[in-house]
Order: C-alpha cells, then structure tokens, then sequence
C-alpha cells in the first residue's frame, strides 16, 4: 500500500489538534482506504495543552500518529519543511492546525497525485480573512512576482501534496531558513493547481503577527529578488546627480544675485532629511540581504528537535542518520543529540 504522511505544524493549537486528527482519520478511513497514513505533527514548543493532546493521540493511535517536540518555536515554516523531510510517506501532504487548509482537498490531491503530478497545490481564489490582509497579501504576490525572475504562484501558501522525489530535492538543498514557495516555483515539477476559498481560522488565534509575515515576505524578496539593491542603487545615483544640479544652481545664482538672493537654510534641512532618508533605506535593504546571507553561512540547523514520537532515527538535512533510544513500550522516542 502507497503510504500518505500529513504534516502539520502547531502552536498553541489545543483546541484544533484532536478535531483535526479526527477529521482526517475520517476521510482516510472512507474515501482513502487503500492508503497508509502518517500523520506527523510539528510541535513549536506550545505552552497550552497542545502538547498533552498530542503525546496522548500518539499513545492512543501510534500507527497513524507521530509528533516532534521543538524545543523552541522555530516557526511554522522552518517547522513544517523539517516536518516534510522527517515524514515517511510516498508523498507529503503540508497541511496547518487551523483548518484554514481544508482537509477535504486531500481526497484531490491524491487524486491527482495518482494521475502522475509530483506536485498537487492548494490554490485560493477566496478567503473569508480579515479583507485588509487580504487585500495585503495579494499585494505582495503581485510585488513578488514583477521583481523575482521566477514564476511566483499567487495565492499559494504552502498546503500542497509534495512527491518523495521533490521532497529530496528539498533535502539536498541544505537549506536552514527554506522559503517554501520560491522553491516550489523554482526547482520543482509541473503542478497541478486545486482551486479553493480559504475559510476563516476555525478556533484560536492566528500566530502570524506582522512580525512574522514581514519576516516571511522578506525571506522572499532577499531569496529570489535583486530588484530592491537595483533600485537603491539607481535611486541614489538620480539623488546624487540632482543633488549636484541644484547646488550647481545655487552656487551661480548667489554669484550672479549676491546681495538679493536669499535661499535660507530650508532647502538645505529638505535636502539632507531626503538624502538621509534614502541612505537609511539603502542600508537596511542591504542589512536584510546581508543577514539572509549570514544565516545561510552560519548553517544552523533547521530545528533542534527535544522529543519524537512513533517515528524511526531523524533524517537530517544531510541525510546522516541520528541515533534515539526507546522511553517506552508505545514506540516513543527521545532524541541523544549525537549521530552516527
């Protein structure tokens, strides 16, 4: 039997994780019975019940449910690709706690999976989130897509249906800090879109502050996009060049008009406010590229994993194998952070 691996990333989810598990065993055990199912779920260090709930899924059903604990929150991101090149199905279903990502999609992307696309993705053409970040991300789709030289997917977040074979592409890429969309739109196969309108969180509250989508749609831009270190450039020699013409033309017509010409020192605070304000600009573009880069040299890992529950030794990122030890009778695992 071909085998099925959901992964989900959590935080603070206690009032999504089991109806969830729920509803996916359902839909397995109904219009997807001739498929083995894992369903990995990626703990970031919750402080409510969510970890509780999990530990007791995984006890209750260790056949379909796994779970990695962080031990910090290393966010959904980092979070759910770990999770994808830990899980061990024939294909990896990326999937969030909030149902936000409807799960009955998963019926059509195996589907499709099935008719030969290595990838399946969940495309919004709707969403009944708030309208003004809505509205904001369709903005930055459309920004990313007019300064990257690759194809972006707009309205695509990540909830797809991802073949083993793409799935190691992901992990030869090594990547600490992966940027999910940019790799699906650059290295990966032909897609087959499934079209949806993404309903309102279910219960709970949504973990992606401004911080976090900021971050996120930064990771993007330095990624994929040297457009914005372009236009500083260009931007600050069109400042430079004006700069000169105007000084240029106060100088001659103070020595033309010297006693009647009077330009004050307006003009000047104008000028250097401008001129610092494009300087400043300049330099945390530059700052953010500069740290994208420095994460990527640093190579930190990915997450750094405190338990794992009914899964065999962690796949790592290079594909060396970790050495975990049994805590109990109920498959569980605890990680010795050493390696073969």
């Amino acid at each position: 039997m071909k085998k099925i691996s959901i992964v989900i990333a959590c935080y603070n989810e206690e009032d999504n994780v089991v109806e969830l598990k729920n509803k996916i065993n359902e839909i397995f055990n109904s219009d997807l019975k001739k498929y083995e199912y894992q369903i990995l779920f990626m703990d970031n260090d919750s402080t409510d019940s969510t970890r509780a709930l999990l530990e007791k899924m995984c006890l209750e059903d260790p056949k379909h449910v796994s779970a990695i604990f962080n031990v910090h929150n290393f966010g959904s991101i980092r979070s759910s690709v770990y999770g994808i090149l830990q899980a061990t199905g024939d294909c990896v279903v990326k999937m969030c706690a909030d149902f936000q990502d409807p799960p009955e999609l998963l019926v059509d992307f195996v589907r499709e999976w099935e008719l030969g696309h290595k990838i399946v993705l969940g495309i919004k053409k709707g969403s009944q989130e708030n309208k003004l970040m809505y509205s904001f991300r369709k903005l930055y789709y459309k920004l990313i897509r007019s300064i990257t030289d690759i194809d972006h997917i707009d309205n695509f977040v990540g909830y797809g249906l991802y073949d083993r074979k793409f799935v190691e592409i992901i992990r030869e890429l090594k990547d600490p800090i992966p940027y999910l969309r940019g790799i699906v739109a650059e290295l990966g196969y032909k897609f087959k879109p499934i079209y949806y309108v993404q309903p309102s969180r279910k219960s709970g509250k949504s973990k992606f502050n401004f911080i976090r989508l900021y971050d996120y749609a930064m990771l993007g831009i330095t990624s994929y996009s040297k457009v914005p270190l372009r236009i500083a450039t260009f931007f600050g020699g069109i400042v430079a060049v004006s700069s000169t013409m105007i000084g240029i033309t106060y100088l001659i017509y103070k020595l033309i008009y010297w006693d009647k010409f009077k330009g004050g020192i307006l003009p000047i605070l104008l000028g250097v406010f401008f001129i610092g304000a494009v300087q400043l600009i300049s330099i945390g573009l530059i700052g953010e590229y500069i740290l994208n880069i420095n994460i990527r040299v640093i190579n930190r890992p990915m997450v750094v994993e405190e338990k794992r529950y009914n899964l065999p030794n962690k796949i790592q990122e290079d594909g060396e194998i970790a050495v975990h030890e049994a805590v109990n009778n109920a498959g569980f695992s605890a990680h010795r952070r050493t390696t073969e």
